[in-house]
């Protein structure tokens, strides 16, 4: 069976902002707390090829591959999908945003499965993917309202 994740959380910021901040592939290494780099490949359109690299795991390994990545701000969607899946079969993640009471819902989903010959097996992954967005998503949150907050206190500064 294929594996299957979603993961979504409400971030109290308006949708533009968490739209921006979160498809800003450049600074990704500073919004999630697993990537080291980010090197973008091509833009073409709303599309983009680029390269992560994650920090080393409990191992030492470092592990990177090649994504293409299409936004779609007015759907207020996007899709990736690994172009280098290493481990992966096929790796595709859906990012659906929506505005809600208190701020903007970021809803992830990610469809993919595991060669025969992985270190672990779509089960694994599962449960790994389900952990490790919970806990990705929650530092996003707090670095996009940590954001707003110190937006909206420049806003009320008196100017001289």
């Amino acid at each position: 069976m294929p594996g299957h994740t979603e993961n979504e959380i409400t971030v109290a910021a308006p949708l533009d902002l968490v739209w921006d901040m979160t498809n800003d592939l450049e600074n990704w290494p500073s919004l999630f707390s697993e990537y080291a780099s980010v090197e973008v490949l091509s833009r073409e359109g709303e599309t983009t090829t680029f390269r992560l690299t994650m920090h080393p795991d409990e191992n030492g390994k470092i592990w990177s591959w090649v994504s293409e990545r299409t936004t779609d701000r007015k759907g207020r969607k996007v899709r990736a999908r690994r172009v280098e899946t290493g481990p992966f079969e096929r790796m595709d993640i859906h990012w659906e945003y929506s505005e809600v009471p208190g701020g903007t819902r970021m809803h992830w989903r990610q469809d993919f499965a595991m060669k025969p010959d992985a270190p672990v097996d779509d089960a694994w992954m599962t449960d790994n993917i389900n952990r490790n967005s919970k806990v990705q998503m929650a530092l996003i949150r707090d670095k996009i309202e940590q954001r707003e907050r110190e937006s909206r206190s420049a806003a009320v500064l008196p100017s001289n």
